[in-house]
């Protein structure tokens, strides 16, 4: 029985909160677009699994892996999926935590496109610059 494309995402943010990134990267397309605006570090366009990989890495390596996600809502339309989310890490010292719309693409039952929006993109780019 397949999951549908809700259960798909979320079943990628529990693994990811669980740590077993082979999964989550199982739900992507090999061809995933990964866009996080911004002037951070961390803002860019990442596509495929190896630069979205190094994203995941260099998202840990600068909040010593005290980092975390919490879904509120998952909200789908067809191929669509909304995550209404927090973001929460851990930087130098000072924790933060940040409201976060993600909008998943599907196709075929993987991911083929993620855009996060974040609720304050100055203070998100002050905290990972």
């Amino acid at each position: 029985m397949s999951l549908s494309n809700g259960e798909i995402i979320r079943k990628a943010y529990q693994d990811f909160a669980e740590g077993n990134i082979p999964a989550v990267f199982a739900a992507f397309d090999t061809g995933i677009t990964w866009h996080v605006p911004g002037h951070s570090p961390l803002s860019a366009d990442y596509k495929g699994h190896d630069q979205i990989g190094g994203f995941f890495q260099r998202t840990m390596a600068l909040c010593e892996s005290a980092f975390s996600i919490d879904v509120h809502n998952v909200l789908v339309d067809g191929d669509l999926v909304v995550v209404l989310a927090t973001v929460n890490a851990r930087r130098n010292g000072v924790a933060a935590s940040f409201p976060e719309v993600h909008v998943w693409r599907l196709k075929n039952g993987k991911a083929t496109e993620f855009r996060e929006y974040q609720g304050d993109e100055q203070r998100e780019d002050r905290f990972w610059s």
